[in-house]
């Protein structure tokens, strides 16, 4: 390489870049880019305001002349989107860097093109101005989110087509539902894990430590829109209140499958669920303790029967729950054909989906039950259970076998104790 390429090296993104931090191809309008803490979220869209404003030489004009930077506050967007060690000032080359202008709340660079900050607590700063890109920095944190984008829709008209780029770590918020659902959106998405190599050791062990394998964790590391439909029989918050690292030595441990209909590659899962009980005092104080989601997608009646069978030996458990509405006596049929001396309950649905889950969701609001970490596709299912039933994809097949479980070891000892009679009473 010549001396003025290795001098350029450094500056010429694509080089250097992961493949969530390129513009994927196509006539999008809005990229969103999702990821975990740390994943070059910042470094992908200051790298991409760069492309839209710069030309081939430092003054020849770019694609883009007016654009818009928002952030959650001022201050956001200057300490992070400007000036930050990822920023757009941190990231151009010394023949292309902007002048920053504190009183006019902008960026301009030697081929004229401009870029301003916007608060995004301020949705009518942005009536008025006009412009042909946008940077959308953390919008899922904007509290007046819908607001503000909106605006930012109306003023993104100059050009022949003005683009924006979103970064940020997704949350359950209205308006970035709306914008992923948008057909002329596209995405890009990487955990905290991807960016390894510029993130400090000690970081990423600490807070893999505490977060990995929870439902935080998939929405703070691995970047994952962690969805609850209004009026949800479980939301995030209960569910991280009821996490523990153990569990205590269990009275009764037994696995529960949810089977599909039919084992082939557009089947649901196969809902197979380990949960154990805690038994002191009288059935108001018992514990709930779920350790693991074993399911299996497009699952063959033997491969299902078969996991199902390692989990019983793996954990001790005593007894296999399996539901058999929709195979009847086939299922206790294919269980035994693995295992012809496995104990199995059949149980039968005569309630719907939601009304079995109601009393179950009843003893997590009472703090009578405990997850394990690694059950975050269970927990996705459960934060979709609603009043009026599941609004989710497909079938909740995970939360059907842990209803079943938790119907064995709880709620249906439950309902047949009675109080230990007491000599003289």
């Amino acid at each position: 390489m010549s001396e003025g390429a290795l001098l350029a090296l450094p500056w010429i993104f694509e080089f250097w870049a992961l493949p969530h931090q390129l513009p994927p191809d196509g006539a999008w309008t809005t990229w969103a880019i999702m990821g975990g803490r740390g994943a070059g979220k910042t470094r992908a869209g200051a790298e991409w305001v760069r492309a839209q404003v710069e030309g081939a030489r430092p003054d020849d004009p770019g694609r883009a002349r007016r654009v818009a930077l928002v952030g959650e506050t001022h201050d956001q967007v200057r300490e992070v989107m400007i000036f930050g060690e990822s920023g757009i000032l941190a990231c151009s080359p010394p023949d292309r860097r902007p002048d920053w202008e504190a009183g006019r709340r902008r960026l301009v660079w030697p081929n004229g093109a401009t870029a301003t900050a916007y608060s995004a607590q301020e949705p009518e700063a942005l009536r008025g101005p006009q412009f042909d890109a946008a940077w959308a920095d953390e919008l899922a944190k904007w509290k007046k989110g819908g607001e503000v984008w909106d605006m930012l829709q109306f003023a993104l008209r100059l050009g022949e087509h003005p683009r924006q780029v979103v970064t940020t770590t997704p949350r359950n918020v209205g308006v970035l539902k709306a914008i992923l659902a948008n057909p002329s959106t596209v995405t890009t998405h990487a955990p905290t894990e991807a960016n390894r190599a510029y993130l400090a050791s000690s970081f990423l062990q600490e807070v893999q430590a505490r977060y990995a394998g929870t439902r935080l964790g998939r929405q703070e590391l691995e970047g994952i829109l962690l969805e609850e439909v209004e009026g949800a029989l479980w939301t995030t918050a209960t569910i991280e209140a009821c996490r523990r690292a153990a569990p205590p030595a269990l009275d009764r441990v037994v696995v529960a499958v949810d089977p599909p209909v039919t084992g082939h590659a557009g089947s649901d899962a196969c809902g197979i669920v380990v949960a154990g009980v805690e038994m002191r005092g009288d059935p108001g104080q018992w514990r709930l303790w779920v350790l693991e989601d074993c399911s299996l997608a497009a699952a063959s009646p033997r491969q299902w029967a078969e996991a199902a069978l390692a989990a019983m030996a793996r954990h001790g458990a005593d007894r296999l729950v399996a539901e058999v509405n929709q195979g009847g006596d086939l299922v206790a049929e294919v269980i035994r054909q693995v295992d012809p001396l496995a104990p199995v309950r059949q149980v039968r649905a005569s309630r719907g989906k939601a009304a079995r889950a109601e009393p179950v969701a009843a003893l997590y609001e009472q703090g009578r039950a405990h997850h394990l970490r690694g059950l975050g596709a269970l927990e996705d299912q459960m934060c979709r259970m609603s009043v009026r039933g599941y609004e989710g994809r497909g079938s909740p097949d995970r939360l059907d076998a842990l209803v079943w479980a938790a119907q064995e070891l709880m709620i249906g000892p439950a309902a047949g104790w009675t109080r230990p009679r007491v000599r003289g009473l």
